[in-house]
């Protein structure tokens, strides 16, 4: 009886304890792809309504309620800055600049674009089928409101930071949600189309919205090396 119990509690520990190096596991590898670090701080730069300042959509507001709640699972703290005010380096702090840089959502965005992913435009609002869309190289974006949008999302390293700057890059406030809901739920399987998660950007695409709104979104491709890559006049826009 006592050999019986004694097996039991053994046993029973090893599965606890077999649950918990999971947990860690999952943990780091959440926490190596989106690059936080526990018990540092994550800096989530908010963006605006288009061409309304000082005003966010409800699906901005949800993008940004769900990089805080993985940031606060990883086990960091979380400040935010408005994206018309906040200047400088990010420093020792892990970045999250949502939205883009159309209409002044976002005008950091805009700056992080310019600044790290020269082969990256984006094509201003206006007529034809090529408003709004994400130009990477040779490869055009389009925005079809309601239909299929897009997201660009990169990270990298400015080189007087420790921390990345993880730049979500959407065509709608919904686009945003959906890059980073997809991200939460999928990012081992995107980390092994990678060739490093130090720096990357992928296309995130978001289809079938007026039916399924945020939730229908699949991996478009990795730009990686077309976004870096300083081309002679920048992209093809």
């Amino acid at each position: 009886m006592l050999v019986g119990l004694a097996t039991s509690v053994i046993g029973g520990a090893f599965v606890w304890l077999w649950e918990r190096g999971k947990e860690a596991r999952v943990l780091r590898r959440t926490a190596d792809f989106f690059g936080l670090v526990p018990g540092e701080t994550c800096l989530i730069v908010i963006g605006n309504k288009y061409n309304v300042k000082k005003a966010a959509t409800h699906n901005e507001i949800r993008a940004i309620i769900e990089v805080a709640t993985l940031a606060s699972q990883v086990g960091c703290d979380v400040v935010t800055e408005s994206s018309d005010d906040f200047r400088g380096s990010n420093d020792n702090r892990t970045e999250y600049c949502i939205g883009g840089p159309l209409g002044d959502a976002n005008v950091r965005a805009g700056g992080h674009l310019a600044a790290h992913l020269p082969g990256v435009g984006i094509i201003p609002y206006g007529p034809g089928p090529d408003a709004a869309a994400i130009v990477v190289g040779e490869h055009r974006y389009r925005f079809e409101h309601d239909h299929v949008e897009h997201t660009l999302v990169a990270r990298f390293t400015p080189p007087e930071a420790t921390r990345p700057v993880v730049l979500i890059c959407g065509q709608s406030s919904l686009a945003n949600q959906a890059a980073v809901h997809y991200l939460k739920r999928n990012y081992r399987e995107v980390a092994k189309r990678l060739a490093s998660l130090d720096r990357f950007c992928v296309v995130i695409k978001v289809t079938d919205i007026s039916t399924y709104g945020f939730h229908r979104a699949t991996f478009e491709r990795d730009v990686t090396r077309e976004a870096f890559a300083s081309q002679a006049g920048g992209p093809q826009v």
